[in-house]
């Protein structure tokens, strides 16, 4: 089961995928985890999160992005403008941060230049930066109109009971998932990090409901497991989106075990159940815009810190690695707070600046792990 989730997580589109496909059926792309994927679902269509995974070369994104800006989505860009994206019927963007609110602009634009590239559904997804009685009015009227615009371009009819079915499935994977990150806090680990985050990432890249069911076996496999990784310095591996299980192998290569996150591809995609009852429109909405918050959303600091000191005692972390991908501003800054306040709690910190995609810094990026790794030893 493992291999199946690791060869997921290391390739754009899978053989679930091509399933889907073989079947008639459509994939939409989503390029954040503020998108409810419950919408695109309750439609019938499978909802793909898209990642760079893969790219080798941002020469079409430098066409369009400026040079100071993340690479993340330049990779996402790159990767479409090659046709990587061919499987995709349609794809939702949004501001999860000024970056990714570019990849919108140039998305549009790349369009333009390369007509038949790109998949003919493209949709810009609002979503607010404050948690208030208005905000949350006016992001489920955002929804409202995403939901008629996927209805409307695939000529179909979606149901209150199939968002409330849809609520259902979604919630079940973060109840699964939310049971495996209990097993990671276990003092005997039966899973890597490096392992663990290929289950995640692989959550939004098949069916909903067949991952369910692999992952309640894979769950109940690795509970009554008597093996266990014990002895490890535990980390918990927080910062800049990472969908890339090279970094966390690298991680556990210098002898550490990443038994937690506050990760988007990690624990915040997961970590808040929608209401099952009433109107699924609004808990859909209400799920999404107050879930464990990004750092996009503003003034709510507090509750992230807080949100990593639950994590911390939880899974008994003696370390924490606070990534961000060069020019990310969001997490760059934040993370200098966290490593102050942690380290205030004397909770040790290392943190890392490096480039999305594959490890071209895995020297220094070692190097440094190395060293972080002997201190925490020497502690």
């Amino acid at each position: 089961m493992l291999k199946g989730f690791q060869d997921i997580a290391t390739s754009l589109s899978n053989r679930f995928v091509d399933q889907w496909k073989r079947e008639g059926k459509q994939v939409v792309g989503f390029t954040c985890s503020y998108v409810p994927e419950e919408i695109i679902s309750a439609a019938g269509l499978l909802p793909f999160r898209m990642r760079g995974i893969g790219a080798t070369s941002t020469s079409i994104a430098d066409t369009y992005f400026g040079p100071v800006i993340c690479s993340f989505p330049k990779c996402i860009l790159q990767l479409a403008g090659e046709g990587a994206y061919d499987f995709l019927d349609g794809v939702i963007l949004t501001p999860g941060c000024d970056s990714i609110r570019r990849l919108d602009e140039c998305w549009r634009k790349a369009v333009e230049d390369s007509r038949g590239t790109f998949p003919g559904f493209h949709v810009y997804y609002g979503v607010p930066h404050k948690v208030t009685q208005y905000s949350l009015e006016w992001f489920v009227e955002e929804t409202k109109i995403l939901l008629e615009s996927i209805e409307e371009y695939f000529g179909i009819t979606v149901a209150s009971e199939d968002l409330r079915d849809a609520i259902r499935v979604f919630n079940r994977s973060r109840t699964l998932l939310k049971r495996l990150e209990e097993l990671r806090s276990r003092e005997h680990v039966p899973i890597t990090g490096a392992d663990a985050t290929a289950v995640i990432i692989s959550a939004n890249a098949m069916p909903r409901d067949l991952y369910n069911r692999i992952l309640e076996d894979l769950i109940d496999e690795l509970d009554q497991s008597k093996d266990g990784i014990h002895g490890r310095k535990r980390l918990l591996l927080s910062g800049s989106a990472n969908d890339d299980i090279d970094l966390v192998r690298l991680i556990e290569s210098s002898g550490g075990m990443v038994v937690a996150d506050t990760l988007c591809f990690g624990s915040r995609s997961y970590s808040d159940l929608a209401e099952e009852d009433g109107d699924p429109l609004l808990s859909i909405a209400k799920r999404y815009l107050s879930h464990t918050m990004c750092p996009r959303m503003f003034g709510y600091y507090k509750q992230r810190l807080a949100f990593m000191k639950e994590r911390i005692q939880q899974a008994n972390v003696q370390g924490v690695i606070l990534q961000n991908i060069r020019f990310c501003d969001m997490h760059g800054s934040e993370n200098s707070l966290f490593e102050r306040d942690l380290e205030a709690m004397g909770i040790p910190c290392l943190r890392i600046e490096r480039e999305y995609g594959p490890l071209v810094e895995e020297g220094r990026i070692k190097m440094r792990i190395d060293a972080f790794m002997e201190g925490l030893n020497a502690g």
